[in-house]
């Protein structure tokens, strides 16, 4: 087994956890599991937040997996690659934990910036395993 999976099963783990998030923090809207006895939903002010982070790991990690699928394909695992795929996993971690919990967007800038470089040094260490 090539050393990228278990980083990008990690970040795949992290999406289905959001997901689970998600359906528990709707359940008393949709399915009135949950609700406080007047009716409204313990969830209301996390749910947008869960939801719109859901989302984002759609979109920049996007590149971060396809950065791990072109060294996986050329058969190259530099320790760098590993560090920084790990790296990346921790901050995007990081990131839904501040989008979720906090309303702090200077920190979740921080955190993201965390993650944003580490997928360009992968793809840096990608572009270099290339041997063209």
């Amino acid at each position: 087994m090539h050393p990228l999976l278990l980083p990008m099963a990690a970040h795949v783990a992290l999406a289905a956890l959001l997901y689970v998030l998600l359906t528990v923090a709707r359940a008393p809207k949709v399915w009135g599991i949950g609700q406080r006895a007047d009716g409204s939903n313990p969830w209301a002010t996390l749910e947008p937040r869960i939801s719109a982070n859901l989302s984002n790991q759609f979109e920049w990690p996007l590149f971060f997996h396809i950065a791990c699928l072109l060294l996986i394909q050329q058969h190259a695992a530099p320790t760098a690659a590993l560090w920084l795929a790990w790296i990346f996993v921790a901050g995007r971690l990081a990131h839904s934990a501040v989008q979720i919990f906090t309303g702090n967007v200077r920190l979740r800038g921080l955190v993201f910036t965390i993650n944003f470089l580490a997928t360009l040094g992968l793809w840096l260490v990608a572009l270099a395993a290339l041997r063209v």
